[in-house]
């Protein structure tokens, strides 16, 4: 019922309110899709699109890609990066030019089989151009996913490849393969963001579990985050009628079974003013009102093999949220008998902070 539900709310979304342009999309020419996605590979949108464009007034078709000369191309390339992609490029466009007689294959099968091109791509270019039901699965497509349905397998790990592939192939709409496909990477990209989600106003709300566990900034998980050498950890002190929230660290990762406060981690820094801890309250947490008593000084601890910097949030609340209900909240004088981090303790125990706390 909820995978229904899903569908029928970000087709809805997509056709009613996706008002994201780039010039690639609605785009059914199978060569011009597969460019936009080679391109795209390692390199945001706004980069991507002047290259894109440039590409495709040159080698206007797959022949002319083909018939180009190594060094005009790359020339062209230039600033992209990754200049595989661009070698690959090449050997397929004269590949398919050879073996299909410049026509670009039609089947998933034959798709994937091009160098270069891997199950995202494949995807990307079977359901956009020809329509097939193969869903395609990148950050996007994770975030969305894990978000909504509560799903903490790691996205990169084999399991997690596994489970994400079927998730995403049981939300498709087959009929409308290319238009689903658009419509969940656009809402991954303008509405599901990493940092800051638009969860407020977000059409999947009432059907995400992330938001209604207090978990969208948790979601999805990594496994490589441990092989991270900066990390950056924002702790929110959420107090409400003499009690602060506190989580125990789970295990493969620092500080396995010690306490702390509702963490954000990011992958930069973030600059925290009044102003973004409001909308974020507001936008994950549905927390509508709250006093901010202070933002902290940026505090470092350097492990043996991670760099951790991050600061302390303190919250005042009226109500407790339905959002936090679910988390551990103990009485603030206890806090003194929990096992915390170093990183922590070095900010509780600044003196000025001892009469607010305890």
């Amino acid at each position: 019922m909820q995978q229904k539900k899903f569908t029928q709310l970000l087709m809805q979304w997509h056709l009613q309110t996706n008002k994201r342009l780039m010039p690639w999309k609605g785009e059914k020419d199978p060569y011009k899709i597969w460019l936009s996605e080679i391109i795209l590979q390692q390199t945001r949108v706004e980069q991507g699109w002047s290259y894109y464009e440039k590409f495709i007034q040159q080698y206007p078709t797959v022949q002319h890609l083909a018939k180009a000369k190594d060094e005009q191309v790359f020339k062209l390339w230039e600033g992209l990066g990754y200049y595989n992609r661009c070698k690959n490029l090449l050997f397929t466009a004269r590949f398919i030019t050879q073996k299909y007689k410049g026509k670009f294959p039609d089947q998933y099968d034959d798709i994937i089989s091009l160098k270069g091109i891997g199950p995202y791509t494949a995807a990307a270019i079977a359901s956009f151009a020809y329509n097939l039901p193969y869903a395609v699965v990148d950050g996007n497509v994770f975030r969305v996913l894990s978000r909504v349905f509560g799903i903490d397998t790691a996205i990169d790990s084999s399991e997690g490849k596994n489970t994400f592939s079927t998730a995403a192939n049981k939300v498709l709409d087959k009929k409308q393969a290319g238009l689903y496909n658009q419509a969940i990477m656009d809402f991954g990209a303008t509405v599901c963001k990493p940092m800051l989600p638009t969860c407020s106003h977000c059409p999947l709300q009432k059907i995400c579990s992330a938001f209604q566990q207090g978990r969208v900034n948790q979601l999805p998980v990594k496994e490589k985050v441990l092989q991270k050498k900066n990390r950056w950890l924002y702790y929110f002190l959420f107090e409400h009628d003499n009690q602060i929230l506190i989580h125990k660290r789970g295990g493969k990762d620092i500080w396995e079974n010690l306490f702390e406060f509702y963490v954000v981690e990011t992958d930069a820094q973030q600059k925290w003013n009044n102003d973004l801890v409001n909308d974020w309250l507001k936008e994950q947490l549905d927390i509508k009102k709250a006093n901010i008593i202070h933002i902290s000084e940026i505090f470092a601890q350097q492990l043996t093999h991670q760099h951790i910097k991050g600061q302390f949030i303190k919250i005042q609340l009226s109500k407790m949220p339905s959002a936090l209900k679910q988390y551990q909240w103990i009485e603030k004088k206890k806090l003194k008998q929990l096992a915390l981090p170093k990183f922590i303790n070095q900010y509780l125990e600044q003196s000025f902070l001892q009469s607010s706390l305890f």
